[in-house]
């Protein structure tokens, strides 16, 4: 590297920071519609909202700047910590996001995972500043409507969506309209759903965020939620055929007979 090089390296890159944002997704439990149905579950996702500037009180994913000591799986795994004191937990590269102007401090570009949990094993009271949230998403005509819900609060955010690569059904998303989250967030939000959605049809993904036994009813509940679709009995018993044993355990749900618990088949 030639001198030249070397002042021009530290007059453009000296203020460059790098962080890392956590899409922490699980299944929420609603309550069930008559003694005879299963709960009701949702795909959700865990927010906190901000105590200081920038963004201060917007909603915004877990995350943090990557420390010197840290390589990037290592600071997933600390904020990961932070958020849920859950240890060992799956999680996976989601994307690098690294717009200019995604951060007012200065130019920070944040390399995003995607975790997945069972809330069951969740044993401490999350933050104050902490919520899980429900996810609805509605599309037309390359329009997601974006719908973030829980109890005491509503989230709703417009995406237009534009296919960059059609070999690889790649997407970019422009904010069309935005006033409860931070940063580019919405972004990276939308990116890990419609990663997820894929990864549950091609993948085993979705076991871990189940308990290690489950009904095949609440199993076909979350592949639905996730998926947005309702499946037939058939389809989803072709899709999970070669991937769940039956065990000799029993559970009584509502007003049904009891109900055979299975496990993933490893």
């Amino acid at each position: 590297m030639s001198k030249e090089d070397i002042s021009l390296g530290k007059s453009k890159y000296a203020n460059l920071a790098l962080s890392t944002d956590m899409l922490i997704f699980s299944v929420s439990k609603g309550n069930a519609k008559t003694c005879r149905n299963l709960s009701e579950k949702y795909f959700s996702i865990l927010l906190v909202k901000r105590t200081s500037e920038p963004f201060k009180d917007k909603w915004c994913l877990p995350g943090g700047f990557v420390e010197k000591s840290e390589t990037l799986d290592m600071a997933a795994e600390r904020i990961l910590a932070k958020e849920t004191n859950l240890h060992n937990i799956y999680k996976e590269q989601l994307y690098t996001f690294g717009e200019i102007n995604r951060d007012p401090r200065m130019r920070v570009i944040s390399t995003s995972y995607m975790a997945l949990i069972d809330r069951e094993q969740l044993k401490e009271n999350l933050s104050d500043n902490a919520s899980w949230f429900n996810i609805h998403v509605q599309e037309k005509e390359n329009v997601l409507n974006v719908l973030l819900e829980n109890e005491e609060e509503k989230i709703e955010y417009k995406l237009k969506k534009e296919l960059v690569n059609k070999t690889t059904n790649q997407y970019k998303y422009e904010i069309l309209e935005n006033e409860k989250i931070g940063f580019d967030h919405t972004k990276i939000i939308i990116t890990g759903i419609s990663r997820m959605k894929n990864k549950v049809q091609d993948t085993d993904i979705i076991f871990n965020m189940m308990p290690e036994y489950f009904t095949l009813g609440e199993l076909q509940q979350i592949y639905e939620v996730i998926l947005d679709k309702k499946l037939l009995d058939p389809a989803f018993r072709r899709i999970i055929a070669d991937k769940v044993e039956k065990t000799d355990k029993l559970v009584k749900t509502g007003g049904h007979r009891p109900s055979v618990l299975y496990k993933y088949k490893n």
